[in-house]
């Protein structure tokens, strides 16, 4: 599917609402024109973004490296850490210019959607630094060290569409659905679209438009183009002659499709899966090659056994026929009764630069005519035989070719499969936070650094949550949430638990801590008069009541919740009780990414499936700042579904 300008711009639109505040966290290859760049907010879920010659969307999925790309390397270098701070189109043709902002630096990334496309880095000034592909024609040039120039801009302004625009359709007899789309640069679904719309016969002569007609069109383009732009969409995914197209307006009558819930995961959905089939054949097509080719030449071989077979037989028929004459009387091979016979049988006895043979069909054997007939008999049925040689020859190298066909196959469908994606789905908000469910099943979440600890007082506190933190500097805030009577003491325990394991007190290995808990309303998120709050702090009033934690020890598990599953980090009670996978840990020696590669490796041994789908990063990132070590891994009592 070739993506539309109308497209294009409701696409920057909405991807610069959803990437504001996001920096680029890192930068991967899908293939030599695709870009995937992961997008990070301190408090928001990451976003993934794929840029490619066939277009730009956000994405659920992350599709693993296909092939290499030439320009990794450079943008990795020039735009990890930085911020898109602009997305624009140019006019309504397929470009658009991506800003990147950050430590006084600034890049634009310059993405074309139309022909082969292309990528180009290029400094504020336009000066191109990389490009996928350098370009040397008529109208312009591209090439590193240039400043990039626009091509020249093709069609009207569907968006500035007016009855004046028609003025040159009126002397044109190319049906009206045609020229449409090409006086303004639409795919053929638009411009088919908006005559469908208008009611008018799409092979209507252009000339042949009345005022009315033109009217119409305009009308109808004016709000088509609207209805894209600003999302007010009803998208399907409809299958063509060519695969699939995305479709953000429908047109009422079509058979073939399927709903998508928004334009953007439409194309997700549409562009995704041909990047993915697109690169199970070129991580394929090699072999595919040499598959069809030995199939070829196993073909041959089976032709070649039922011709040596033939010749095998028709020999030996020759040679009983011989027999036959002899037992007659006949003894010379010349005698006419003998020569007949051999011709009955396509046989017959040619002379070649004074050499006598048997020519039996295409095959020729050497005999000498004074020979009897026994004699030359035999020398056939010797031949037959060898002929039948050669067929257990042909038939054996046929069995190893067979064989190297279905270890060719077996790596084909290997290779095919090696190109895999990894499904990304939606966090919940608190997620971005410590967290865990107590055996109670109430939510408690933890700040992770200053930052975080802000953000759970001033945005998640409710008046019917409680407050928890450590006596001792360096302890996070924990919120449980939504407990409007008194709280289980379990619960209250658990919490304070959480909150002493996941402060200093755990890198340290500080036993016998205690921690508090207060109401919301004795938190004060400002600093009395002529005083500071460094950032994260809060003034803490009134009546606390302490928890003593006599242990430092948590549990890591991989817990099942609506569907979707997530790692949980909290004491050993509650993430025993609900996880289908859980490990223990206390304070140790071994540093958190050895913790979490072998935390991963148990969970795949396991849960194989389900565990799978997370990464080392994802086990770092639950863990307790420090050292730890790992003192139990074991299967939980809940069954995944």
């Amino acid at each position: 599917m070739a993506l539309a300008g109308i497209e294009l711009t409701f696409l920057v639109k909405e991807i610069t609402d959803e990437t504001a505040g996001y920096y680029v966290n890192n930068i991967y290859a899908i293939n030599r024109d695709s870009i995937l760049f992961k997008l990070h907010h301190p408090e928001k879920p990451d976003i993934f973004l794929v840029l490619s010659t066939s277009g730009m969307w956000l994405s659920a999925i992350k599709i693993d490296q296909i092939e290499e790309n030439k320009m990794i390397k450079r943008l990795r270098d020039d735009l990890l850490r930085l911020r898109i701070t602009k997305i624009e189109q140019i006019g309504v043709e397929r470009i658009a210019y991506l800003t990147f902002s950050g430590f006084d630096k600034e890049f634009v990334l310059i993405c074309e959607f139309f022909g082969d496309g292309n990528i180009l880095l290029c400094d504020p000034k336009l000066k191109i630094l990389a490009l996928l592909h350098s370009i040397e024609v008529r109208h312009r040039e591209l090439h590193v060290g240039m400043t990039y120039t626009p091509p020249p801009q093709m069609g009207l302004n569907i968006f500035d569409i007016t009855e004046k625009n028609f003025d040159e359709s009126r002397s044109v007899t190319t049906p009206i659905v045609k020229w449409l789309g090409r006086a303004f640069g639409l795919p053929a679904k638009y411009a088919e679209l908006i005559i469908k719309m208008s009611e008018i016969d799409p092979t209507t002569p252009a000339e042949q438009l009345t005022s009315d007609d033109i009217k119409k069109i305009v009308s109808v383009a004016s709000t088509l183009t609207q209805k894209i732009v600003s999302g007010d969409h009803d998208t399907i995914i409809v299958k063509t002659e060519k695969g699939y197209d995305v479709y953000p307006v429908r047109a009422g009558d079509e058979t073939d499709y399927e709903e998508a819930a928004s334009f953007m995961e439409g194309l997700d959905k549409t562009l995704s899966k041909m990047l993915l089939e697109r690169g199970k054949t070129v991580q394929s097509s090699e072999l595919d090659k040499q598959i069809s080719e030995l199939q070829g030449k196993i073909d041959e071989q089976e032709k070649a056994m039922m011709q040596v077979k033939e010749k095998a037989e028709t020999i030996a028929k020759v040679a009983r026929s011989l027999f036959e004459l002899s037992s007659s009387g006949i003894i010379s091979i010349v005698n006419e009764f003998a020569v007949e016979k051999m011709r009955s049988q396509n046989a017959e006895i040619i002379k070649e630069k004074g050499i006598d043979y048997i020519k039996i069909g295409t095959e020729k054997i050497q005999i000498k005519t004074d020979s009897s007939i026994p004699a030359i008999a035999s020398l056939l049925y010797d031949e037959s035989k060898k002929q039948a040689t050669a067929i257990e020859f042909i038939r054996n190298l046929r069995e190893k070719n067979i064989k190297a066909l279905e270890k060719l196959k077996t790596q084909s469908t290997f290779a095919r499969e090696k190109v895999s994606f990894t499904q990304m789905r939606k966090k919940n908000w608190f997620e971005r936070y410590r967290w865990f469910y107590t055996t109670s099943g109430h939510l408690a979440i933890g700040g992770r650094d200053s930052s975080s600890n802000s953000a759970i007082i001033r945005k998640h506190l409710g008046r019917d949550d409680k407050v928890f933190h450590a006596e001792i500097f360096g302890s996070p805030f924990f919120v449980l949430k939504d407990v409007p009577g008194d709280i289980p003491f379990d619960t209250i325990n658990e919490v304070a638990h959480a909150t002493v394991c996941f402060s200093r007190a755990w890198r340290e290995a500080m036993y016998g801590m205690s921690a508090y808990w207060i109401n919301p309303d004795q938190v004060k998120k400002s600093a009395p008069s002529g005083q500071f709050l460094t950032r994260g702090a809060f003034v803490l009033e009134g009546q606390k009541n302490f928890v003593k934690v006599p242990e430092l020890k948590l549990a890591v598990g991989i817990l099942e919740k609506d569907g979707y599953y997530m790692i949980t980090c909290g004491p050993p009670d509650p993430i025993k009780k609900i996880c289908i996978c859980f490990a223990i840990i206390q304070p140790g020696n071994n540093e958190m990414p050895e913790v979490a590669k072998k935390l991963r490796t148990e969970f795949i041994r396991l849960q194989e499936g389900i565990a799978k789908q997370f990464t080392i990063d994802d086990f770092v990132r639950v863990l307790p700042a420090g050292t730890t070590n790992i003192t139990e891994i074991t299967q939980g009592k809940v069954e995944p579904s």
